[in-house]
Parts: structure tokens; sequence; C-alpha cells
């Protein structure tokens, strides 16, 4: 009798789950049943200079989707799965984690509609950008994250012409916001300038690589035109403004508006 109370005990711990272990079943099932649709599937990347805080941006999306603790998000950093990754405190592999995003706008009859995105984490040392090229070519948006200390840095510009150049939909974060007001004690109004300039800097750059577009289009456009006509002296007005309305259709030279 004792041993089969012993078995029958036994048998009760291993069978009861917890709170948490059923909540995280419960997760994977909706996004394992998430992923038979691709209709409501994105995937964004995360961007960034190095030491940013990518890592810490994405362990705060999973805190929120309930696969780890809040209080743990941060030092968890559960992207960085290699060892060396953990041991050395940057990122060297891109990674991704399907997260469900729930939006109450886009409901449809009462009904809030999910969308199942897949977060991709990627490096920001100049050592591993062949990662961040990869994680941008398979990504619908992306998230391009600024500390506002250190500003718009050499990596912050390379990822966002990869960006451009992957014609991601582009998320501008501004992060670690505290450290204007703990570190360098900014006031109110300094903060406000802060970002203002930080947003025209980003706005210049995400327009400076429009224009070195048309530069290269025009450049080729008008030497394929020199080598036809073999001198552009002898064009008519006529002729001249021909080509100007030309140019101005099959170059898009509207006036660019900001990104952000």
């Amino acid at each position: 009798g004792e041993a089969e109370i012993h078995c029958s005990f036994q048998a009760f711990l291993l069978n009861k789950k917890s709170k948490k272990e059923r909540k995280m079943e419960r997760a994977v099932e909706i996004l394992a049943e998430k992923q038979k649709s691709t209709e409501h599937i994105r995937n964004i990347c995360v961007l960034a200079h190095v030491d940013h805080g990518k890592t810490t941006l994405t362990d705060c999306l999973i805190s929120h989707n309930g696969f780890i603790n809040k209080k743990q998000a941060g030092s968890l950093r559960m992207m960085d799965f290699l060892e060396q990754e953990q041991r050395r405190g940057i990122t060297m592999k891109s990674a991704s984690i399907a997260l469900q995003y729930t939006s109450s706008s886009s409901s449809l009859q009462g009904v809030p509609q999910s969308t199942l995105i897949n977060v991709i984490d990627s490096p920001g040392h100049v050592d591993f950008c062949s990662e961040v090229s990869t994680a941008a070519r398979l990504s619908d948006g992306a998230l391009v994250l600024v500390d506002v200390c250190e500003g718009i840095c050499v990596q912050t510009h390379a990822v966002l012409r990869q960006a451009w150049e992957e014609k991601l939909k582009p998320c501008l974060i501004f992060n670690k916001m505290d450290r204007l007001i703990e570190e360098l004690k900014y006031s109110p109004l300094e903060t406000y300038e802060r970002l203002r300039l930080l947003l025209h800097e980003v706005n210049s750059l995400m327009s400076a690589f429009e224009s070195e577009k048309f530069i290269s289009q025009a450049d080729t456009f008008l030497s394929a035109e020199d080598k036809r006509n073999n001198s552009s002296d002898n064009g008519t007005n006529e002729e001249i403004e021909e080509l100007a309305e030309y140019l101005d259709d099959q170059l898009d030279m509207t006036d660019a508006e900001d990104v952000f």
C-alpha cells in the first residue's frame, strides 16, 4: 500500500505543471498555429551601433510576450546564445525569435487581429557586418536604435544605408534617454533640443542617400546621351527642354520628404 501511494504521488508531481509552464506551452502553441499562414507574419530586424541597446530591447520584447521575467530583461541577453557572446558581452551572430503582437486598432468585427513578428537581433560591431546584411535582406522592416548620448555613430550610418538599400520600413528609436538626465544633467529644454538635432541628422542622412542615387542615375543617363549625340553643343533649345522633361519623368526629381 505504501509503495502504491508513493508511486501515485510521484506521478502526480510529474504531471503537475506550474502556471508559468502552462502559459509558456500555450504561447508556443499559438505561435506554431500562426506560422501556418504567412499573411500575418512579418520579419523585423534590430539595427544599431555597438552597445546602443539592441539585445536589451529584444529582451524587453521577449519579456512582454511572457517568455522571460521582466526583471531579467537586459541582464539575461537571451538572444546571445553563444558562450563567447555571453562571456564577451557582445552580439556576434544574428538570432531570431517569433513573438506575437496583437493590435486592437486592426480588429475585425471586434476581434483583435494578431501578427506573428520574427524579431532578428543583429550584431553592431563592424567585424560582423555580414550578419547585419543577411538580417536586413530577410526583413520587412527595421528598428533602428540610436543612443541619445553617443548620437549617430559609424555603424549607425552603415545600418541606415543598409536599411535604405534593402528598401526596409525603418522605425527610429531613441534609446538610453535616462542618461541625458542622470549623467549629463540635461534640462527638459536641452533634452528636447538634443532629440530634435538627432532626428534632423538622421533625416539628413536618409536624404543624402536619395541624392546620391539621383546623381548617379543622372550621370549615367547624361553620359549615355553624350555618347549618342557625340556632343552636347549640337542640341537645340527644344531638344534640351525635351531632355529636361525626360529626366523629370525618369529620375523622380520631386522634393524628398523626411523619413522619420
